[in-house]
């Protein structure tokens, strides 16, 4: 009898080892950092429109496509990931140009979808009631309606004309050039600005 418990708790202290070893061996995988490029790397599109890749001897039928500095340098630092909950990262792209042309209008074809940001061309009205805003705008995808909160979180200034509006639930629209707006239209903008 005792040597069964001695065996149980051995196999217990092995089995803790291995989990130990498997952790730190992922750890390690997480922390590096594994550039992709034309070199190493061959995205395709999937029948269903998706992104897929082959990199070294790993396949991955689904890849999501991710960026670091969404805003400033869309086309630099892009994260391609792998394409379940856990959206663990694969590789970085340095820079998108560094790829073939295909391969860059695959990938840009996956931001679009990803970071959908209509450009609000022109503000046709902005009503406040209730601490919330009710926009009538026109943007490059045409007339459109949409709530912001009245937070100074809605409207995000990216630079000293560029503006972020982002509505409640969670859409983003760009404002390119505030300055480009006709004086009324600026006006309609002072509740955020």
């Amino acid at each position: 009898m005792t040597d069964e418990r001695e065996n149980t708790g051995q196999d217990f202290l092995d089995l803790r080892e291995f989990d130990e070893e498997a952790l730190k061996k992922e750890s390690e995988e997480l922390l590096e950092m594994r550039f992709l490029t034309r070199e190493n790397t061959r995205f395709s599109r999937t029948e269903g429109g998706f992104l897929s890749m082959k990199t070294g001897d790993k396949e991955y039928s689904r890849v999501g496509v991710y960026l670091t500095f969404p805003l400033t340098d869309p086309e630099e630092f892009i994260s391609i990931r792998e394409a379940d909950e856990k959206a663990k990262e694969i590789g970085m792209i340095e820079k998108l140009s560094q790829l073939e042309r295909k391969q860059q209008e695959m990938i840009r074809e996956q931001i679009r979808l990803r970071y959908f940001m209509p450009v609000i061309t022109k503000v046709l009205d902005i009503k406040d009631e209730y601490g919330y805003a009710y926009w009538h705008a026109v943007t490059n995808f045409g007339v459109c309606r949409f709530t912001t909160q009245m937070s100074g979180e809605a409207v995000v200034a990216l630079s000293d004309s560029r503006l972020l509006v982002t509505d409640i639930d969670g859409n983003r629209y760009e404002i390119p050039d505030f300055y480009k707006l006709s004086v009324l239209e600026r006006k309609k903008l002072d509740l955020f600005i």
